[in-house]
Parts: structure tokens; sequence; C-alpha cells
């Protein structure tokens, strides 16, 4: 008898759902603080047809999952991100584009590449926006969660759209970069008014092109990371995989002054690696520091593997200080536990935060995380909150108690899947009692399948 593999992204609870509903009135255990009042949004691949070849989790349609909270009353809906892409293949009935684990379509007729706006979203001058790196944003009407559509800034939008920009808390600026793959100099790099006008953007030169994920801000600099996941067309030329993890290239930490350009960025080398999401940076004295969660390298991507690191994709926290007098590097493990997603309190990103959360990543070869990890940066101690037997969540996203004076005064969420019972649920944690029950368990009528980025906007 011949058992054929089945995809685990298309499997159990990273399988998609087909169907978009609205549900007022949803069933609480515990009580939703009645202060919270808001919107929590979450963003993940949702692959609207059967894909074609190999599907990697990456690849999926965006599908927004939305819970509105006000006066201790939950409402839940979940909407496509209606691309350009979805549109065509939702009108063809079929997958029109493969994925990345396929070769580049260079005879699509509708082009090689459909930007899935699947990763992230922001809120920012009053618009939200969903995100995916390749490509332009697309602006989402709240709380309906209907598609405005892709978001150029009035035509001044000439790069990609990093699926992380960051938002300055106190200047209200948002700043964000593109990166290309093959063309020279590999990244713009963008800052965007308060008001929502983008003001600038300039180029900044790599060696090489590369994939960069994540990036980093503190109140004066912008922190750019050049890691050796590489793109190499004469690489692929050869026969050899088009994007490679090189563990014989140093990694890259580039500083510029936030409106700076490429003539002023300084390059600090350190050992190998390969970091996704970073937690915060601040300024010390002569340093700049980051937090990120650090790996050894990856092959994520489905990568040739001929030297196989058995460290490989495991994240851990780490903390890297550049000090911009001497030129040198520190880098420090903080914790052993494997980690992602991390995310502050973003009422204080770019300064100094006693506090960061990140998901404690379990014992499986699948992206799968049992808890949320509370980090005390100023006691180096750190709490767990574990969802429980069977229950895995995603990234937790902080809400702030509205008038709080502690950084830590507020709410963390997340969507939890309970695989025993194939249920779903949006938990709500006090940040301040981490380890204890959650204050709330919003029960969603349908699976939320497990996915990627969320953000909290408040009501006001």
């Amino acid at each position: 008898m011949v058992t054929i593999a089945v995809n685990p992204y298309l499997d159990r609870n990273f399988a998609p759902i087909r169907e978009e509903i609205t549900t007022d009135k949803l069933s609480v255990i515990g009580e939703l603080p009645p202060e919270l009042s808001g919107m929590f949004v979450r963003n993940g691949p949702n692959p609207q047809w059967t894909p074609i070849g190999e599907y990697h989790w990456f690849d999926g349609d965006g599908m927004l999952h939305g819970v509105q909270i006000s006066n201790g009353i939950a409402t839940y809906r979940n909407r496509y991100v209606q691309t350009a892409g979805w549109k065509k293949e939702r009108e063809a009935g079929k997958a029109i584009w493969s994925g990345l684990l396929e070769p580049p379509q260079m005879d699509n007729p509708h082009g090689g590449y459909k930007n899935t706006a699947n990763t992230a979203l922001v809120w920012h001058a009053g618009q939200m926006l969903a995100l995916n790196e390749g490509g332009k944003p697309h602006a989402i009407k709240l709380p309906e969660l209907e598609t405005i559509g892709e978001y150029s800034y009035n035509g001044k939008l000439v790069s990609a759209f990093t699926a992380h920009p960051k938002v300055d808390p106190v200047t209200g600026e948002m700043i964000f970069f593109g990166y290309s793959v093959f063309v020279p100099p590999y990244l713009q790099y963008s800052v965007v008014s308060a008001q929502g006008e983008l003001l600038r953007t300039v180029p900044i030169e790599l060696p090489i092109g590369v994939m960069m994920h994540d990036f980093a801000i503190t109140e004066n600099y912008t922190i750019f990371m050049d890691l050796p996941l590489t793109f190499n067309l004469e690489r692929a030329q050869r026969g050899e995989p088009i994007m490679m993890f090189e563990r014989d290239r140093s990694s890259r930490f580039g500083i510029l002054p936030r409106h700076g350009d490429n003539s002023n960025i300084r390059w600090f080398e350190s050992p190998s690696c390969y970091v996704f999401h970073t937690l915060n940076a601040y300024e010390d004295g002569d340093e700049v520091v980051l937090i990120a969660c650090r790996m050894t390298s990856t092959t994520v991507l489905g990568l040739d593997d001929s030297q196989p690191d058995p460290e490989a994709n495991i994240p851990r926290l780490h903390r890297w200080r550049f000090n911009l007098s001497t030129g040198t590097v520190r880098e420090e493990m903080l914790d052993d536990v494997a980690s992602e997603f991390p995310r502050v309190n973003e009422n204080l990103l770019g300064r100094k935060t006693r506090y960061g959360y990140s998901n404690k990543a379990a014992d499986s070869p699948l992206p799968l995380f049992e808890g949320i990890i509370k980090y005390d940066f100023s006691s180096g101690k750190s709490q767990t909150h574990e969802f429980g037997e069977g229950r895995y969540g995603g990234e937790a996203v902080f809400a702030p108690r509205p008038g709080a004076t502690a950084e830590d005064d507020g709410w963390l969420m997340t969507f939890v899947h309970d695989e025993g019972s194939d249920t779903s649920e949006l938990v709500v944690v006090n940040a301040q009692d981490i380890t204890a029950e959650p204050v709330a368990r919003v029960i969603i009528p349908q699976r939320v399948p497990y996915g990627f980025h969320g953000a909290w906007v408040a009501e006001e």
C-alpha cells in the first residue's frame, strides 16, 4: 500500500479554512476587562485554492482574523486580503502562481510573483495596512476588514515594503525599507511622516541581495541586518539553489542616523547567523543595543543543507552591543530556551524597556508555540505562561491599559488552538501576572489556523 505524505502546512490547524464569517457576541470564559476596548487583528497564510506543486507555509493568501472588543463584549470576523493575485485566482477558480519551493515562473503571463499580503499588519496615520515584504502594502478598512486596495503613498512608493515597519511612539514617524533580490543597490530605506506622507527614500548599498525580513530602530538610529541568507543568480545557473545560507559569510549590522543615507551608515561584523525578528533596540551611552531572536543558520525555505547544523532553525533571544566609539561588537545569549515572535510594549519601541515577550517554541519539527515568555531584562529572569496540554498559540501582542504608568500594565493577547477539541479561542493574559490563568478566553466560532503577526488597535 502506498501512503502519500501530506504536506504538514496543509494539515490539521495549519490547513486553510474556506468560510468568511461574521459573528456577534462571542461566549467568554472569564471576563474581558471593561477598559479593554479596540480590535485585535492577526494575519496569516490561507491558500484559496489547491497549491501548484510543493506548498510552503509562507505561500498562502493573506487572511485576517479580527476580534473587536468593547464593554466586555467581543465579535469576530475573518476576511481574505483581496489582492490582485487573489482576485485573478478567484476568477480562474484555481491557483495560477506556484510558491517559494517551486522554480520561478518566468513564463507566467500574469507575472512571476504574487503579493499575498499574508505576513503582518501595521496601524499608522489612521490606516491599517496588510503587509508582505515582496510588494506594496494593502489598505484595510476597520472594523470590517475589507480590502481597500494597494497603498502606494500617492505613487511615491518605489520599492518593496517590509513586513515589519517601525512606528516611533514619540515622533509618530514610520520607518520602513524594501529589499530587492537581484537589482543593486539591493536596499531602499524610507521614512513616512506622522501624518502619513512618504518623506524620503534613499538607497543603501549591499554587496549582494539578501533576505532581510526585519530591522530595528532606536530614538536616533536605524539598524539593518545584512545576514548571509543570500540570493544569487550565478549560483542558480550552475544548478545550485538560488537562495542559500552561506555560513562562511559573517553577519553585518548597519547603523545609520534615522535621517541619514548610505554615506553615513556604519557596518559592524559578527559571527554568521540569521534573525527573522527583532524584539527592540535602544541607545545606551556610546552603544546601540539590539535584542532579537538569533539562530546559527536557517533551512526555513527548504534550502539545500549539505552540511547539517544541529542548531539550525532554533531561535534564542540574544543581545548585541555595537559601540559607536570603538567600533566593537559584543554578542550574548540571553536565554537558551527556543522562542520566536518577540514583542514589546510598543509605546516604548526604540527606547530601553524593562520587559519583553516572546513565544516559547514547543518540542516539534513544526513551528508550534506552547506559551508566552515574559523577560525582565533588569533582573535577567523570566516567567512563562503555558497554554496547556495540546494547546498552541501565536505571537502575543501587548495591549496597554489606558492611562497605565507601569510598562507591563496591560494584556497580552493571541489566538490559541486546542488540538484535542480542534477549537480556537482568543486568550487574554494579564501581563503583570503572566503565570496566572488567562483573564479571558474568547471562544471563536470556527477554527483559526496558525498564522503570523498581529496588531492591537485601541478604540481611540
